[in-house]
């Protein structure tokens, strides 16, 4: 394949994908020559039948390739990353024309007609690196909660220590304030920060502010959409996120959409900009039955319960979306304050605030559905990283914060587990020493006890033992976050919280009455 070729195939998949027009093509060229500082071109005019076949990956690779020859990027995954952005920048379509394709689909075939094409578009942009995604690797692991979804991250490229160190030495900038930022839309990128050129937006209103939808690059599961706030602001956990969350689902009734809380630990990977995250797929917490009903004062309307959930959670379902909001309101406001000594739950120590929510929501045809996941991120010397979080004989596996994402079901683990499960599975079938390998030392008591559980292991099972355990650890993991437990003890606990929120109505309506007559 020739430079020449690369070109026409790229501006035939444009234009076949309709990012494009045929009275673009030649716009489109002229902007691909100058990425190339190329001052020369002849269009082939027949193609090699192998090189007609060639991916957008295969064709994007090969002009990579080419840019690095000749000097006009460097050889790491970032640079690439950066070059190959630019490339797509010049086939992508601007931004008002996407929103208004995206606007007139909504309006005249629904919305999952409408996000359904804005998520094909973001993959034949290449925004979403399909070809990367696919390697995640992904399974399902059976619990007493249900199928849980376990992923090995792989689609999200590490840093080239190279380039850690060059971005050391340059000069940092604020613009964008943060990858979530809109400002972000076709900016070109830094090596410490990723080129969104091929990056589109839909602008939306939720809770009656100017929001922003978009999918993730990384798509850790089907349509996993992000939606942002216009303004760099904090993450926060109030009225308004119920009402955006309710809001958003009235918009897109077929996707769920979620909120991380708004604490270190309990939050997620990036609390200086208010976001939400949702998505087209059906994780094991949606159909988690209640274990518990429960009654709140002045609500007959709504339906609640206790989840059958290892994380703490409490399900409300109502046809009146307002109802909805005002209760979750009250389950906030007196969970922020709450404190039960007996199970480690403390409001404030030192005036640092403890309690917070992880909400989700989505319909049930006409129904809303909020899940509300109590949250508290106290540490402590025997668990520094967090008491409600992965405690210290599960970090093997997953170490990191437990979010949205993980609340709901979803396992996103470490890269470096694809060849530490490899490793440990040989050395479980060859019967060798485990600790003395740096490799997998780390995981040397779990493997002893999965030698006591299942005696001996061969090529045929050692895999599917290993996915099954990853899976189960993970379980725990979800525990360990739960702020109650899953025994009797956890159990009275959580019944004495829903008994404190039907107090405290109680005691603001007599409170309110005794103003009334006062009056």
């Amino acid at each position: 394949m020739t430079v020449n070729t690369a070109i026409r195939l790229l501006a035939d998949y444009a234009a076949g994908r309709g990012l494009i027009e045929t009275e673009d093509r030649i716009w489109a060229v002229n902007g691909l020559l100058e990425a190339l500082t190329l001052e020369d071109y002849d269009e082939v005019e027949t193609v090699d039948p192998a090189d007609s076949q060639k991916t957008l990956p295969e064709i994007l690779g090969f002009l990579t390739d080419y840019a690095v020859d000749n000097g006009l990027c460097g050889d790491t995954v970032t640079e690439r990353d950066l070059f190959d952005t630019k490339l797509m920048g010049v086939v992508t379509p601007r931004p008002s024309d996407v929103n208004r394709e995206f606007r007139t689909i909504y309006e005249t075939e629904g919305s999952k007609a409408a996000t359904d094409w804005y998520y094909q578009f973001s993959q034949d942009t290449n925004y979403i690196r399909r070809e990367r995604c696919e390697k995640d690797l992904r399974w399902k692991t059976e619990t007493e909660f249900g199928n849980f979804d376990i992923t090995i991250n792989l689609s999200k490229p590490e840093k080239d220590p190279r380039l850690i160190a060059a971005a050391g030495r340059k000069k940092s900038t604020s613009y964008p304030m943060c990858q979530l930022c809109p400002e972000n839309v076709g900016y070109a990128g830094r090596t410490d920060h990723p080129a969104r050129e091929n990056h589109r937006i839909i602008p939306i209103t939720v809770g009656g502010e100017r929001w922003y939808l978009q999918y993730s690059p990384y798509v850790y599961y089907n349509e996993h959409c992000i939606v942002l706030n216009k303004k760099h602001t904090p993450m926060v956990i109030d009225h308004g996120t119920f009402e955006k969350l309710t809001g958003f689902t009235e918009k897109f009734p077929h996707y769920f959409v979620g909120s991380n809380a708004d604490l270190p630990i309990v939050g997620g990977s990036i609390l200086s900009h208010e976001h939400l995250q949702g998505g087209c797929c059906r994780f094991a917490m949606e159909d988690a039955p209640i274990e518990e009903k429960v009654s709140f004062n002045g609500y007959p309307d709504v339906t609640a319960g206790i989840l059958h959930w290892p994380v703490s959670v409490i399900r409300l379902r109502c046809s009146d979306k307002n109802r909805l909001i005002s209760l979750a309101d009250r389950i906030l406001a007196e969970w922020r304050r709450y404190s039960d000594p007996s199970v480690g739950i403390y409001a404030q120590t030192e005036g640092e605030p403890h309690n917070t929510i992880t909400p989700i929501a989505r319909r049930r045809d006409e129904m809303y559905e909020m899940d509300l996941a109590l949250r508290n991120n106290r540490t402590s010397e025997d668990y520094p990283l967090g008491i409600f979080h992965p405690h210290p004989e599960y970090h093997h596996i997953k170490k990191e914060n437990i979010g949205l994402i993980e609340v709901m079901g979803l396992a996103v683990l470490p890269a470096r587990l694809q060849d530490e499960l490899a490793l440990l599975g040989n050395a479980l079938v060859n019967g060798t020493d485990i600790r003395a390998d740096e490799r997998i030392a780390l995981h040397a008591d779990w493997a002893d006890e999965l030698k006591e559980k299942y005696g001996s292991f061969s090529p045929d099972n050692v895999e599917e033992i290993l996915k099954k355990e990853t899976g189960l650890v993970f379980e725990k993991v979800l525990e360990d976050a739960g702020v109650f437990k899953k025994d009797s003890a956890g159990r009275a606990a959580f019944r004495r919280f829903t008994d404190q929120v039907n107090r405290a109505a109680v005691n603001n309506c007599v409170f309110a009455k005794n103003q009334v007559d006062a009056v």
